[in-house]
């Protein structure tokens, strides 16, 4: 898989597979039930990598806080007030060891039937992609399924201390935790004392309902309230108990690791513990979650990942052209900002953090994604993610309960995504229920994510951003037009995509820098549009624009295959002066 793109399929499994038409707002796991790990079955497994996926991202897997009870499976209950939702949520980790009962047929085999679902996708040619959530975990976290000799998180803490590096959390001594919500009374009561730090950097005993407080905070050595002191010789023994978890998902089989809310971790754990686990493990990916532009480059050398969310980068800018807040010319900017890093960035329209394209909180038209959804695929190396039901126009138009309406699909509720119950159709992933619209929206996705994952030129080739030379351009738009160009070898690739209600019938000026930077050799060649099919005649010549036609909400990507370029190519261009001596 090396010569291929990576294209991440982000699904909740307890929402993918759930076949209930009419759930309840809020409602129980016994009300609005929960999909399974084993309805992912070869034949879903194979339609997930026929549209294009090399990975898929199983979210919400490990075993978390939840309001239902599983006290006859051995699993502790939690208090219903320090969990969000009926169903709580992925990100406040329980058992670091353990599945989701949620998601298992039989609870006693969870664990047994994750180890299948492992080895069912790997038999299906897919990758998998599973979260480590390292900043945080439940305010009840305890490991019951644990190794034999792995001690508790919080075991051996001294809770009277706020900060000691030996501790694995942050505590306010002396005081219970009073968050400013109801907790109940009596029995009923939720009691924390001393109190734990809240796990988005609260230090006080006194969380709101905005903060994350059904999370505790981990302490991997840094002394936030004592001036951000370091503290990490010796080791923590929170980095010594992180390491020991990844290691425990590498020996599953995981393939990649993507890494909760990373830049709230030191960037030293990172580049300590994934040194240490690719030297059993040399394949498995690291993927972290980074909001801020400025850390990119320090989590990529000292962190060691391999790829970065770049959410603040073109996610937002894409949001912005769709929402007509900014230029399209200002795409440029987002590959300047990672210039030299580029490959490294992941790029999506859409995860369980983000409102849906769809939704009248964004887009609200799925159609409007495709000039986007080109730009994300094409425009690096790096990895694309979809997120489950965006290829089908989801608009996350449900008060599902504890999420609301909120334009998201829910992370927290028993609950059914509509346009992905249509499409799973019990298990036969059949397009035969679904709308004109989202047959040709899901043909588009799956057209585009393959030109991405299988041409040379997208998955290993240079990029050459053509907007600089089109600004003044009366036949391109540059506020609505973006287009660029990706080589490999002899293949060139002409990108060009239209964020406008209306088709336009666009000439685009070609450099002379970029026929020298590229080693392209000027001429008429026999050219094919890879989303369309459509086939004709173009003159690549930085003499004469390209002439193309864009749909409306469009994308084109017209492939050539170029003559050799030699030095005597180089001579005569430079004798033409059609490219800089």
């Amino acid at each position: 898989m090396t010569d291929e793109k990576i294209i991440i399929y982000q699904v909740l499994p307890r929402l993918f597979s759930n076949r209930c038409a009419s759930c309840v707002p809020n409602g129980t796991y016994e009300q609005n039930g929960s999909g399974k790990l084993n309805d992912f079955t070869p034949k879903v497994l194979n339609e997930i990598k026929k549209l294009g996926a090399n990975y898929i991202w199983y979210t919400g897997v490990i075993e978390h806080a939840t309001k239902t009870d599983y006290s006859r499976y051995g699993i502790r209950p939690d208090n219903k007030y320090v969990v969000k939702g009926e169903a709580g949520s992925p990100y406040a980790i329980k058992d670091y060891y353990d599945i989701d009962p949620d998601l298992a047929e039989n609870p006693l085999e969870r664990m047994h039937e994750f180890e299948a679902l492992v080895a069912r996708t790997h038999e299906a040619g897919l990758k998998v992609v599973l979260d480590f959530v390292p900043n945080h975990v439940a305010r009840q976290y305890h490991s019951d399924a644990a190794p034999q000799g792995v001690e508790d998180l919080g075991a051996h803490d001294n809770k009277e201390m706020h900060f000691s590096p030996s501790n694995n959390f942050y505590y306010i001594p002396r005081q219970a935790f009073t968050p400013q919500f109801y907790i109940g009374e009596g029995d009923d009561r939720y009691f924390e004392y001393p109190a734990k730090a809240t796990g988005n950097d609260c230090f006080g005993a006194f969380p709101n309902e905005n903060d994350w407080y059904e999370t505790v905070k981990l302490n991997y050595g840094v002394d936030y309230m004592g001036g951000h002191r370091l503290c990490f010789d010796p080791i923590p023994d929170t980095w010594h108990k992180m390491l020991d978890i990844l290691l425990f998902w590498c020996g599953k089989g995981i393939d990649a690791f993507r890494c909760d809310m990373a830049h709230m971790v030191p960037v030293e754990f990172w580049g300590w513990a994934i040194s240490r686990v690719k030297e059993s493990y040399p394949q498995v990916l690291f993927i972290a979650e980074i909001y801020d532009q400025g850390l990119y480059r320090l989590y990529l050398e000292k962190g060691k990942f391999d790829y970065l969310y770049d959410k603040v980068g073109l996610y937002d800018k894409l949001r912005g052209v769709l929402c007509h807040q900014v230029s399209a010319a200002q795409l440029t900017y987002c590959w300047q900002a990672v210039d030299g890093i580029g490959g490294h960035m992941l790029n999506f329209l859409e995860n369980h953090d983000e409102q849906r394209f769809a939704s009248p909180f964004f887009a609200g038209d799925a159609d409007k994604a495709i000039p986007a959804l080109a730009v994300a695929t094409l425009m690096s190396t790096g990895p694309m993610m979809i997120y489950f039901g965006q290829e089908l126009g989801e608009r996350g138009d449900d008060a599902e309960g504890f999420s609301g309406h909120d334009g998201r699909t829910t992370i927290f509720d028993y609950w059914s995504v509509p346009t992905v119950r249509q499409w799973y159709d019990g298990g036969r992933c059949s397009i035969a229920k679904l709308t004109p619209q989202q047959k040709r929206l899901r043909n588009l996705y799956k057209t585009i994510l393959n030109i991405g994952r299988h041409e040379k030129a997208v998955s290993q080739g240079s990029f050459f951003d053509l907007m600089y030379v089109n600004g003044e351009n009366p036949r391109f738009n540059p506020h609505r037009h973006y287009t660029f160009l990706r080589k490999y070898g002899r293949e060139l690739l002409l990108v060009a995509v239209n964020f406008d209600s209306r088709p336009a019938q666009v000439a685009i000026n070609l450099p002379g820098h970029a026929f020298d930077t590229l080693k392209i050799v000027a001429g008429q060649y026999e050219a094919t549009e890879l989303i369309s099919g459509e086939k004709g005649t173009k003159t690549i010549s930085p003499d004469t624009p390209f002439d193309c036609a864009l749909p409306a909400y469009g994308a084109v990507v017209w492939k050539m295959e170029l003559k050799n370029f030699s030095q005597r190519n180089i001579e005569k261009m430079k004798k033409d002066k059609k490219i800089s001596k």
